[in-house]
């Protein structure tokens, strides 16, 4: 049985892509700062047949971290794989009204939480045996390309792009492969504003489309069944007409 470790999976993408893993086999251990949706993604598990287990951690804190890897291991025996999913924005407010606080909590949780997982996963990966694993980085479409009012979080994804260029170089001698996965638009509770509108590029405010958000998990479980000889550096999912290609 595979193992993997999902961040930010108690509800949304993160939620989505713990089922479709259960659902073709992997033990996931959910892990989310609140408990409760992890529990309750938990139980939704117990029909499929992979196996979940739940520890409730905040990513941007080390020793959260350190911990959440040592009971997976302990748990599981191992780890296969690393979906980094956590992640977070701040208020739609002009560029010069941010306050630093709101900048520092995105970096921290979109970023460094990131790194301190990959780092995590990297050191079991390198260590185990036999050697080697997967990550999954959640991107963005922001990792392309902003939105109004967005710098904090634009930045955080634009950083994500270059953490997995870095991982996927310095895991080669490992067997340890890094993906990252730019999401546009899917249907979870984060995107629900969409569908009133957000604001554009033009200053105008307009609904978006959105797609299902199992489309996203399908493809996470899809990167993650390749085998470590093979990679998907980079892929791209989003609703097919949402203002991204072209001009909006």
């Amino acid at each position: 049985m595979k193992v993997a470790i999902v961040t930010g999976a108690g509800t949304g993408i993160g939620k989505a892509s713990s089922l479709a893993l259960l659902e073709h086999g992997y033990a996931v251990m959910l892990c989310g700062r609140r408990k409760a949706p992890l529990e309750a993604v938990q139980a939704q598990a117990r029909r499929l047949p992979g196996q979940a287990a739940v520890f409730a951690a905040d990513v941007s804190r080390p020793a959260d971290v350190e911990a959440l890897f040592a009971h997976t291991r302990s748990t599981f025996g191992r780890l296969d794989l690393l979906f980094n999913n956590a992640g977070i924005g701040a208020p739609a407010v002009p560029f010069d009204q941010l306050e630093p606080a709101q900048w520092q909590q995105v970096i921290d949780i979109n970023l460094t939480g990131a790194f301190l997982c990959a780092q995590a996963a990297f050191r079991t990966f390198k260590n185990q045996q036999p050697q080697g694993g997967r990550i999954i980085n959640n991107g963005s479409i922001s990792a392309h390309a902003p939105r109004p009012h967005s710098a904090p979080y634009t930045a955080s994804k634009h950083a994500i792009t270059g953490l997995t260029k870095s991982i996927a170089l310095d895991g080669r001698p490992y067997r340890i492969a890094c993906s990252q996965i730019d999401i546009g638009n899917a249907a979870t509770p984060m995107t629900s504003r969409m569908q009133q509108g957000v604001p554009q590029a033009d200053g105008s405010v307009k609904a978006e489309p959105t797609m299902d958000v199992t489309h996203v998990a399908r493809m996470v479980v899809s990167i993650a069944e390749l085998p470590l000889e093979a990679n998907i550096p980079f892929m791209t999912i989003m609703a097919t007409n949402m203002p991204y290609i072209g001009r909006g």
